[in-house]
């Protein structure tokens, strides 16, 4: 038997543990741990639930990584490479590698009546993977893409505002090349993603209508875009598709570029990534704190228990056999405040996340309401993590144990 362990728990549930002074050290101890828990909670769950829906949102309109010609302009009007490469053979065989799909870009205006806005068509074909306009899709229906040129589009809602637009409609759209070609496009659906950087610039429509109006063969497009399986490999990923790619030489022969989404955006990504600073705040704060009841706590429990101490020092126990004691007792302790901090923490972000309570400016940081995100094995470190390091932090103050002297104590009632 764990004599330590027993002790402990008789201190814990006992009679001798409903004393005035014991009952109120454990109402404030489990309090205090139980708010710093649900504050890491909810804190990491935010921000791991930004990241994601971030990430997920900017990936949606380029793909995790773009394969595309190799040159200096900076414009949507990009120089056309061939749609059949040797590299995309070896790439399929990839088991990192999702989906890759090809693309074409052209800039042009899109006027009404009464307001203009520049704009840039992106041309997919049938193999174009959907899933992420699917979700943001607020109006209308998705542009039908077959083996003809089709005039629909989807926008963004928040364009079609600026330009009094809606599902349905018709818009010319004015390309400026030599001549000029004016196009009437139908848009079938509205958008929302909350970028608004790219909201206002990217409609979605058929490549072979942007195969056309740059005047190029039905082998010729903008690039490729590439998905991942694993978006937290995916500077390793990007590493191996530029070793298959740089291998190609084009027909003029000119290179291949490979950029990932981290590095086209690069912005949006280093913004994010502060986000993780904050937490990290966060936490360091609510483990102190937590640390510091729990110490107090410790000393009120060591102080309260003299009598005891000084009895089994009498009876030949070492300090740190007695230590181990109160260390056993605040750890009974601490998993009464991690069950109650579990409890409030995920019961917000359940109501969070089921209700959207909590609203944000989308205009400001590109979503709506606060994002929840449930990661078990999160939770669990954090549960963990905390656990061991405010036990860690209560060995040195348990050492006082050994300065109390057994013939002063046992005075004492």
């Amino acid at each position: 038997m764990n004599l330590e362990l027993f002790i402990a728990k008789r201190l814990v549930t006992g009679k001798e543990s409903k004393g005035f002074v014991s009952r109120r050290l454990v109402n404030i101890t489990t309090i205090g741990i139980s708010l710093g828990l649900a504050v890491m909670l909810i804190s990491v769950s935010i921000v791991t639930g930004f990241k994601k829906q971030i990430t997920d949102k900017v990936i949606g309109f380029g793909g995790q990584i773009q394969v595309e010609y190799m040159d200096d302009n900076a414009s949507y009007e990009t120089k056309p490479i061939s749609r059949n490469q040797a590299f995309l053979t070896q790439l399929k065989k990839n088991q990192n590698i999702k989906h890759i799909q090809a693309f074409g870009l052209k800039a042009g205006i899109m006027k009404t009546p009464d307001e203009f806005q520049g704009i840039v068509i992106k041309g997919v074909d049938k193999n174009y993977d959907w899933s992420f306009f699917k979700k943001i899709l607020v109006e209308g229906k998705l542009p039908r893409i077959n083996d003809s040129v089709t005039n629909e589009i989807i926008i963004s809602k928040d364009l079609a505002n600026k330009l009094r637009l809606k599902a349905g409609d018709d818009v010319a759209l004015y390309f400026i090349q030599e001549p000029v070609r004016v196009r009437r496009m139908h848009i079938s659906g509205l958008y929302q993603s909350g970028l608004g950087e790219l909201d206002n610039i990217y409609a979605i429509g058929n490549l072979l209508q942007v195969q056309q109006l740059n005047n190029w063969t039905k082998d010729q497009i903008s690039g490729f875009e590439i998905s991942v399986k694993d978006f937290s490999k995916l500077e390793n990923i990007t590493d191996e598709v530029y070793q298959e790619v740089s291998l190609t030489v084009q027909p003029d022969g000119s290179s291949l570029r490979t950029t990932n989404i981290k590095e086209k955006y690069i912005q949006i990504f280093d913004w994010i990534n502060l986000q993780n600073v904050n937490v990290a705040i966060i936490i360091i704060l609510m483990l102190m704190v937590a640390g510091f009841n729990m110490i107090s706590g410790l000393l009120i429990l060591i102080l309260e228990r003299t009598r005891m101490i000084g009895l089994l020092i009498s009876l030949g126990a070492r300090s740190a056999r007695i230590r181990k004691i109160f260390i056993y007792q605040s750890g009974f302790l601490m998993l009464r405040g991690l069950f109650w901090g579990n409890l409030i923490g995920l019961s917000l972000l359940f109501l969070q996340y089921q209700f959207k309570w909590i609203k944000l400016d989308e205009a400001s940081y590109y979503i709506n309401s606060v994002p929840v995100n449930f990661d078990f094995l999160q939770i669990l470190i954090i549960n963990a993590g905390s656990l061991l390091a405010i036990l860690v932090m209560l060995i040195f103050p348990s050492m006082i144990i050994s300065k109390i002297s057994p013939d002063v104590t046992l005075k004492y009632d």
